[in-house]
């Protein structure tokens, strides 16, 4: 029998890259494509009084200018349809598109933005979430109950435009059941996705409006409706193409640049092209939230929970378009994998003049157990238990009901802290200033809708074909192994075709760690089909019975006459090639969960408080490992990812709302020296999960518990608690100095 899954298979697009031949959005080149670039707001706040394009649209090489007046009343959105294409009479950040030139070189598009003449009447911006949430502050959104897609109810125009509850039980009574009540605020910081690739796109538009686009989103049927919503227009007039994209890490899901291209393209009746760079992107991307979490704990002396508590307010910035729910899901699930028996979990989104903020891997997860498992380590240290012991008794277990009232069906949590803790060391002696700490993730992936077809041509070969778009993670690479598997042929044997938006009415694209169930289901389903295919013709050219068949090594055989039949064998007898869909769709999140327990030992310098990360243990429980190649890099990449949020990572802000990093030089995200030992395992021990061959998540819960393991380990090496990330040598030196 051919092993397809659960081998460690190269990646199927891997050589296209390493050699050079993998197709980006930036690389596309259609016949006379002109460049597009755009013109950003200086200034955080501030009614547009005058736009004098006119020295810049008789520039060299200028082809057209595009205004907000050209674009009046349009807006786009994942989910709320705030963000105007062009700023419609109002900025509200810096870095906000307030026109846009199209021309012959990049160089001359550039050169035509400095002739472009704009008067601010500025306004006094809202960067403090805190007083913009207030009751009574300035209004940054009047028409917010215009908005299309509002995910929740708004009773009236405000700042907060999202208010979202869950939990369980009765939080009051279960605060007066408690020994010990504990409160504590964490912030998190705003941080960026870090791609490779900045954003980047083509469109080319015709004079009726259809359009081809290349975009470098992971959900082009997505983006398809939005800008399809935005501009009035059919979906199927809009035909997105794939491409490779060179990193997501949530940050790819959007629209970012599409519309202006789009009307760009149509304005200046040729293709175009817009391409972000760098400071582009970490002053007007989409970063991760930054969040302000009050968290309140109530335990008895024994340890058992009995009342927990959390209060998140992110800082959406200045629009709410780039999150596909219009808030962050992740917060519902950041209490944790426990049994805690009386819960509430509060979320507020609020309006500010800052950076509009998106999804970066995970979102809301990273604030919220970092604010959640710091709280507990807490908790277990005032109760004089160990943080381990403290988890552990009140871990959720098969058939347990979550915090919020969930159903957990499988969960391994108690091994993955027992693997952890023996890999670490984690109750060895340590010396002065050494600290280890230890925090827990768990992951549940949502569904989606996905597409994978089969076929099996006159020569034999398998072919596959699907609309997705690889993000990185590794997709394309699922969808061959599993097809593999059922049809017992090699990954390296398969043909993978990726097709435009033009093949099925609708597809989910990738994100939220639910690719490999998505379109991993829809490829079992399709490998299922074209086996049933194969043996239903080969059955009868053989006249057998089809029950009586198996698949070896790419051939159908049947045993009892020792006679076989290649695959083009029996696509000859039928007179035409196999062709079969496979399509999954499921909007229910998964009742089955992987785990992580992560450890982190450091150093603090007590002199200087420079935490120097000594080592790093990762350990999850999970359900069948489809790729293990792929399943560690995203463990490492997951823990890299982590320990840049907790350690170095932060968009900062002056005091009137400009980001002051604004490169790679000031903004730091972790690099090889910055890299501990890292020991990781991998235990293939829930019995079930929705992925093909019962496999579950991996994506996203290896990077959750990272900084609150880290600020646990300093708590321990030095007894000062850092509750704001990242945690700085600054910080801790501070805090040093504070507690003498």
């Amino acid at each position: 029998m051919t092993q397809v899954v659960g081998r460690p298979t190269p990646r199927v697009e891997g050589e296209l890259k390493v050699m050079g031949k993998a197709q980006y959005s930036a690389d596309v080149n259609l016949p006379n494509t002109l460049w597009g670039r755009c013109l950003r707001s200086p200034v955080p706040y501030a009614r547009i009084k005058r736009i004098d394009i006119s020295k810049a649209s008789r520039a060299p090489g200028v082809k057209a200018v595009l205004t907000g007046m050209d674009v009046p009343g349009l807006r786009i959105g994942r989910c709320i349809y705030d963000t105007p294409v062009l700023a419609d009479g109002l900025v509200r950040f810096i870095g906000e598109k307030v026109a846009a030139v199209v021309a012959e070189t990049k160089a001359q598009a550039d050169a035509a933005l400095d002739l472009i003449e704009v008067e601010y009447e500025e306004l006094t911006p809202l960067l403090d979430p805190v007083e913009a949430a207030k009751e009574g502050a300035p209004i940054l959104h009047p028409d917010l109950l215009s908005y299309r897609g509002l995910p929740v109810p708004v009773e009236k125009p405000g700042n907060v435009f999202a208010y979202l509850r869950w939990g369980k039980g009765n939080i009051e009574a279960g605060f007066k059941q408690a020994d010990l009540i504990v409160e504590n605020t964490f912030t998190t910081q705003v941080t960026h996705q870090s791609y490779l690739e900045p954003h980047a796109c083509v469109a080319y538009t015709r004079p009726d409006g259809s359009a081809d686009i290349w975009s470098c989103s992971k959900t082009p049927f997505a983006v398809r409706g939005q800008l399809s919503n935005c501009i009035g227009i059919a979906k199927e007039k809009l035909v997105f193409h794939p491409m490779h994209i060179g990193g997501d890490f949530g940050g790819k899901g959007g629209f970012m640049d599409v519309p202006v291209a789009y009307f760009l393209s149509k304005k200046a009746g040729m293709p175009v092209k817009l391409v972000m760079d760098y400071t582009e992107e970490l002053t007007a991307g989409n970063p991760r939230h930054p969040a302000i979490i009050k968290v309140k704990t109530g335990v008895q002396k024994d340890g058992t929970i009995v009342a927990h508590h959390l209060n998140f307010l992110f800082d959406s910035g200045a629009y709410a378009s780039m999150k596909p729910a219009g808030y962050l899901i992740g917060a519902s699930t950041c209490a944790g994998p426990y049994k805690i028996a009386n819960c509430l979990i509060e979320e507020r989104m609020v309006y500010t003049n800052k950076i509009p903020c998106g999804h970066m891997r995970a979102p809301g997860d990273p604030q919220g157990f970092f604010a959640n498992e710091s709280q507990l380590d807490i908790v277990a240290r005032k109760l004089g238990m160990d943080p381990s012991e403290f988890k552990r008794r009140n871990m959720l277990h098969d058939g347990d009901e979550t915090p919020t009232g969930g159903h957990i069906s499988h969960i391994r949590g108690d091994e993955a802290l027992d693997k952890a803790i023996q890999l670490a060391g984690y109750r060895k002696p340590k010396a002065k200033n050494i600290g280890r700490g230890l925090a827990f993730s768990e992951w549940s992936p949502s569904g989606g809708e996905g597409n994978v077809f089969v076929t099996i041509e006159e020569d034999g070969k398998v072919k596959v074909i699907s609309p997705v778009v690889d993000q990185g993670a590794g997709v394309l690479t699922v969808i061959v192994e599993v097809v593999g598997q059922e049809l017992q042929v090699a990954a390296e044997k398969i043909e993978l075709k990726q097709v435009d938006s033009t093949i099925v009415p609708s597809d989910g694209g990738v994100g939220g760690s639910r690719a490999t169930r998505v379109y991993g289901n829809a490829s079992y389903e399709a490998g299922t089909k074209a086996r049933e295919e194969l043996f239903h013709f080969a059955a009868q050219a053989l006249e057998v019975d089809p029950k009586e068949l198996t698949l070896e090594d790419g051939r159908i055989a049947h045993k009892p006459s020792k006679r076989q039949m290649s695959f083009a064998e029996v696509v000859k007898f039928k007179g035409a090639p196999i062709y079969v869909r496979g399509y999954y769709k499921s909007t229910e999140k998964s009742h089955d969960a992987s785990v992580s327990a992560q450890i982190a030992e450091v150093h603090v310098d007590p002199e200087t408080g420079q935490v120097t990360l000594r080592n790093m243990v990762s350990a999850h429980s999970t359900g069948k490992v489809i790729n293990p190649l792929m399943h560690q890099g995203q463990v490492e990449g997951g823990v890299v990812f982590g320990l840049g949020y907790a350690l170095t990572e932060e968009v900062m802000f002056d005091d009137g709302g400009k980001i002051t990093t604004s490169n790679f030089g000031e903004f730091k995200i972790p690099n090889i020296t910055d890299i501990p030992p890292l020991r990781t395992i991998v235990m293939e021990n829930v019995p079930a999960g929705p992925g093909p061959y019962n496999s579950l998540a991996i994506g996203e819960v290896a990077n959750t518990p990272t900084a609150a393991a880290v600020a646990n380990a300093v708590a321990d090496a030095c007894g000062v608690r850092i509750t704001d990330l990242p945690v700085t040598s600054e910080k801790v030196y501070r805090a040093l100095k504070l507690k003498g």
